[in-house]
């Protein structure tokens, strides 16, 4: 038999207790990307094949890329499985076999070839859509209707979709309930997965304005917005500080010219990098991808591509460079990174869009977090830490990072929001009463001052001023938003803990370069442009101005 670990077993466990209490046969078994999702098919086809020598299996999936590698992670598991292949794309019909590994657009419409199935297995069912009439919906339809009793299973590590929510709920559903799901966090602390450690970086992209189709971004409008030189360089300088210890980059990216303009600008500081995206030949993609994991190619960057089934264990750094709005993907992307490796301690997850803030620390999320989101619930679902910065669940107790406990922040029963953790006030701050007209205005003067629990940075300009509040001693926001101005202002990586430091390493820092003040709905914002071209924020809300 295959050695399976204690949950790989639980889940096939569960997998028969679910079909022996007779509901409908379709269910699903959510593992994390990296704990063993391959071995535990091969064990469940094995087994059902011991239990009945004729038993008849399909392991279906979606591309000829998985087809392959599900049949060699078959193999390699289970040496002598009567296993084969109906995949065009690989040019295989072997339709005869006892364990046939295929793509779902080669045999959804093949039925008769391949005859009656007693099991089929869905692979990566996430990216099952929601409808009786799809190519899955037919070709099960049709499978149940040879075999009547026969049993589907679906595999994901993200059991829910961001147009049609949960894969078990709904009409035109395929998978009636969960009946196993592992728990990402508790196998990191058993050491099955590798820690992923998430970062806030000072240059963040800014979607305002980018409409939405299908509960997410519109491709073409949200690669127009963060697709500029600026702040591709300035992302990219970031990677490369905090990547420059790593072996294994892998950034997603929002289009094909800003996955372009990230390889070139990783090119340029000196580093290799390759794009990948669904357009790539078969054959130049594999290349690519044997010399990534050969460590020939520090850093990939992808479009579309690389997100679901993407095996590369040595992958320690994540860059989140495309925003989205769906659970699932974010989850997909940042799971690249939780296989472990030899030489690998954890993995880095830098989060240029939001995304941890918006879905949560990986280990966090939840079936009800995602469809939290997926329903426009805002709020943030992570807070940095105030000993390290990392950004762990609104309700963490202990930083697993450093260890640091976050003390409260907040009166009992007040409940934090976007806009509370933006606001931090003072008089001072408030006047004198810069121009608000949008516009960018060069600073004439700025300095650094000593301020009621902490320091000020004073920007000055033709129209106006404005005092940016800084306090590098406080916790939570107050810290992140010190070390994150201390780096826009060239200040390096590892930011003073106190003002004093502050101010002493003044002379160190470069001059801003200009201003822009807008007023919003609740809020006047400051954005400071620095001197290589990063844009740092202050948000002040308009009510505690009035007041």
């Amino acid at each position: 038999m295959l050695r399976l670990r204690e949950y790989q077993r639980a889940s096939l466990d569960a997998l028969d207790a679910a079909w022996a209490r007779g509901g409908e046969a379709g269910q699903l078994v959510v593992l994390p990307t990296g704990a063993g999702k391959s071995l535990v098919i091969a064990a469940l086809a094995r087994e059902a094949l011991d239990e009945n020598p004729l038993t008849r299996v399909a392991i279906v999936t979606h591309s000829r890329e998985l087809v392959a590698q599900n049949l060699a992670e078959l193999q390699r598991h289970w040496p002598e499985a009567p296993a084969g292949v109906f995949s065009a794309g690989l040019g295989r019909r072997e339709a005869g076999a006892q364990v046939l590994v295929c793509s779902i657009q080669s045999v959804a419409d093949r039925l008769a070839a391949i005859g009656p199935r007693d099991l089929v297995v869905v692979d990566e069912a996430h990216l099952i859509p929601r409808s009786a009439e799809t190519r899955y919906g037919r070709f099960l339809a049709g499978l149940s209707a040879l075999t009547p009793a026969m049993r589907v299973v679906g595999f994901t590590a993200t059991p829910y979709r961001l147009d049609s929510g949960r894969l078990d709920e709904g009409p035109g559903r395929l998978f009636s309930g969960i009946a196993y799901e592992a728990d990402t966090g508790d196998l990191i602390r058993r050491g099955y997965l590798a820690p992923l450690v998430s970062k806030s970086t000072l240059t963040q992209l800014d979607v305002t304005g980018v409409g939405r189709r299908g509960g997410d971004y519109i491709p073409s409008e949200l690669e127009a917005a963060v697709n500029r030189d600026w702040i591709t360089r300035a992302a990219v300088s970031e990677l490369v500080e905090y990547g420059s210890g790593r072996r294994s980059w892998l950034a997603f990216c929002a289009g094909l010219a800003h996955a372009a303009a990230v390889r070139d600008a990783v090119r340029e500081e000196g580093y290799s990098c390759e794009t990948v995206e669904g357009g790539t030949p078969k054959r130049e993609r594999d290349r690519i991808v044997a010399r990534f994991r050969a460590g020939k190619i520090r850093c990939l960057a992808s479009v579309g591509v690389l997100g679901t089934g993407f095996n590369a264990p040595e992958v320690d750094l994540v860059a989140l460079l495309r925003p989205t709005r769906s659970t699932g993907l974010y989850v997909q992307q940042v799971g690249r990174a939780l296989r472990r490796a030899p030489g690998k301690d954890d993995a880095l997850i830098l989060d240029y869009a939001g995304l941890v803030r918006m879905h949560g620390p990986v280990d966090a999320v939840t079936i009800r977090t995602a469809e939290a989101v997926r329903g426009g619930a805002g709020g943030l679902r992570a807070k940095p830490c105030p000993g390290c910065g990392a950004l762990i669940a609104l309700n963490a107790s202990t930083c697993e990072t450093c260890w640091t406990e976050p003390e409260a922040e907040r009166e009992p029963g007040h409940e934090a929001s976007a806009e509370d953790e933006l606001a931090i006030l003072t008089e001072a701050a408030l006047a004198p009463v810069p121009v608000s007209d949008g516009a960018w205005h060069p600073v004439t003067e700025w300095s650094l001052e000593p301020a009621p629990g902490g320091l000020d940075v004073v920007l000055a300009w033709a129209e106006g001023a404005w005092r940016v509040r800084l306090r590098p001693e406080g916790r939570g926001y107050e810290r992140e938003k010190a070390v994150l101005w201390w780096r826009g202002l060239g200040g390096g990586r590892d930011a003073p803990l106190d003002a004093a430091g502050f101010l002493d390493g003044a002379d160190t820092l470069d001059a801003p370069a200009s201003v822009r003040v807008i007023d919003k709905a609740l809020s006047r914002e400051l954005s400071c442009r620095a001197a290589d071209g990063r844009i740092l924020t202050d948000t002040h809300r308009l009510a505690d101005r009035a007041a």
